[in-house]
């Protein structure tokens, strides 16, 4: 299976770990606690994808944009499909675990 792509905003430095449903360019909003230093920001962003879709940490990487706000992050296991099913099911935001 050819592991799905997400177009990701993250915005570090936040009050509460979230996910929000798509933003205007169509990519998922993502707010972590972690500031943006040593990748803080970004390992925070990958464990709160992987509680959210309930699959392991090790099946999330950036593959694009790890120096940037807006990245691409790959899952491994789920298609694309499974991936946006999941996602939907977001109401207007959720904390992470």
């Amino acid at each position: 299976m050819t592991p799905a792509r997400i177009a990701v905003r993250l915005t570090p430095r936040a009050g509460v770990d979230r996910l929000e449903p798509s933003g205007p360019g169509g990519e998922l909003r993502a707010r972590v606690r972690a500031a943006p230093v040593e990748g803080a920001a970004n390992e925070a962003l990958l464990r709160l994808i992987a509680a959210s879709l309930r699959i392991p940490r090790s099946a999330v990487r950036i593959v694009g944009g790890a120096q940037s706000r807006r990245k691409l992050v790959e899952v491994d296991g789920l298609g694309g499909d499974e991936v946006r099913a999941r996602f939907l099911d977001l109401p207007n935001g959720r904390d992470g675990p």
